[in-house]
């Protein structure tokens, strides 16, 4: 590439950065990055502002944080880690398990950074398109293993289409891949679930499987997506390997500190979050009597499946004040915000469906 002024590894100076949900103006609901809508709970901020020694480095394990998650999971606290955003825990993961010549394979569409870390490891992304309602084909997913395969990413709820992976399908699917292969289950938004038959992290790690980690955030329910801080749960020695590659101390203490407050909190936020799954649901059931196929929603957002007129539905949204998610070529998402924003979102979809 002659636009660097320096040697650039050519599959990085080809992947277009992470891009994320656009911005909202002071007139606007921005629905374009699955955020949650409610303000920190004043217990939330107190911690936080609390945490004033940021004049000294943080603990770089999040010990008392690992502490409380290991009790709630049934395990010891170095079969958790807790990173940046459950983001940067997949590239650590990634890179921890990927090379030159191994192949990293996952659902399309799903969450759009999955290609990317595949890059950034130096391995090969591996794709295997969804089914016509949104959700992964498990099966032939499982038929895309080879022996160069390293790691798999399971995301339920998918985002940004929306229906779940059942535990039934998912245990299944681990039957059916090598032991020594890493499968990631990304459930950044599994506090919403509402469907009994979804897969549960916290079942599936109970049920000994060595190879499974499973991925969780406070981005989303617990509305600290500013803070950056998920966590992984898993194998101790994955996670240690898992370690090796991360950032050092890239947790904040004051991240660690409104994480633990909204763990104290729980009841008043789980609260929030089945008012917003009524939302969705709502919505859901809205949108197709306003024409459009919703797959089964069961994040914090819905998706239009528009084809080729993603960009073109997404401009009409923009226009009427609602800023949503649009994936060229293959559809819109919307995250589920401000119960003010249900009524117009209907009416443009209304406007603009098929």
């Amino acid at each position: 590439m002659t636009d660097f002024p320096v040697r650039i590894r050519p599959e990085i100076a080809a992947l277009p950065p992470y891009r994320q949900g656009k911005q909202a103006g002071t007139d606007s609901f921005k629905l374009s990055s699955n955020e949650n809508p409610f303000a920190p709970l004043p217990r939330v901020v107190e911690a936080m502002q609390a945490a004033t020694a940021v004049n000294r480095y943080p603990d770089a394990s999040a010990g008392r944080l690992r502490a409380r998650l290991a009790e709630r999971f049934g395990v010891d606290a170095d079969a958790v880690h807790v990173g940046a955003g459950s983001v940067s825990l997949l590239y650590q993961l990634a890179q921890a398990t990927s090379g030159p010549g191994d192949e990293i394979l996952f659902a399309w569409r799903s969450f759009e950074a999955y290609p990317g870390l595949a890059v950034v490891a130096g391995a090969t992304a591996v794709t295997v398109p969804l089914t016509e309602s949104g959700e992964h084909d498990l099966d032939a997913m499982a038929e895309a293993v080879t022996d160069r395969t390293r790691m798999i990413i399971v995301c339920s709820p998918n985002n940004p289409t929306g229906p779940i992976v059942t535990q039934a399908a998912f245990d299944a699917f681990v039957q059916a891949v090598p032991g020594d292969v890493l499968v990631v289950l990304d459930e950044a938004y599994a506090e919403f679930v509402t469907d009994l038959e979804a897969v549960d992290g916290e079942r599936v790690l109970a049920s000994g499987r060595e190879n499974v980690v499973v991925l969780r955030t406070f981005s989303k329910a617990y509305g600290l997506a500013g803070l950056r801080i998920g966590y992984a749960v898993g194998h101790p020695r994955i996670l240690d390997a898992a370690r090796t590659t991360g950032i050092p101390l890239s947790v904040t203490a004051p991240a660690e500190a409104a994480a633990l407050a909204s763990l104290d909190s729980e009841a008043e936020l789980r609260a929030r979050v089945a008012e917003l799954a009524d939302r969705r649901d709502d919505l859901v059931l809205a949108l197709r009597d306003a024409g459009w196929n919703v797959p089964d929603a069961q994040g914090n957002f819905v998706w239009l499946p528009a084809g080729d007129r993603a960009v073109e539905v997404a401009e009409a949204f923009d226009a009427a004040g609602l800023i949503v998610r649009p994936f060229a070529g293959d559809g819109v998402r919307i995250s589920v915000g401000e119960l003010g924003a249900i009524e117009k979102i209907v009416q443009v979809a209304a406007s603009v469906a098929p």
